[in-house]
């Protein structure tokens, strides 16, 4: 059956393997899916750790404030 998802073989530690077929068998999902809802919350996490760190390079004192609707309109340029 085709399928829309792309696979990958990915390899585990036997501590990694256990750990996401207790939470396959704790939610009844496929462990498959366990490992992309993890690794899809892995990159969330190192997003918001990128975006956290810009902001702080960026808030200064005499930093420059604009309004929501100005901003939007300068990215949409």
């Amino acid at each position: 059956m085709p399928t829309t998802k792309e696979r990958i073989n990915v390899t585990l530690t036997a501590d990694m393997r256990d750990a996401i077929e207790q939470m396959s068998k704790r939610d009844r999902i496929p462990r498959a899916t366990v490992a992309s809802a993890l690794i899809r919350e892995g990159l969330e996490f190192i997003e918001d750790e990128y975006w956290a760190r810009l902001a702080l390079k960026r808030d200064r004192k005499d930093a420059k404030f604009i309004s929501h609707e100005e901003a939007w309109k300068h990215l949409s340029k």
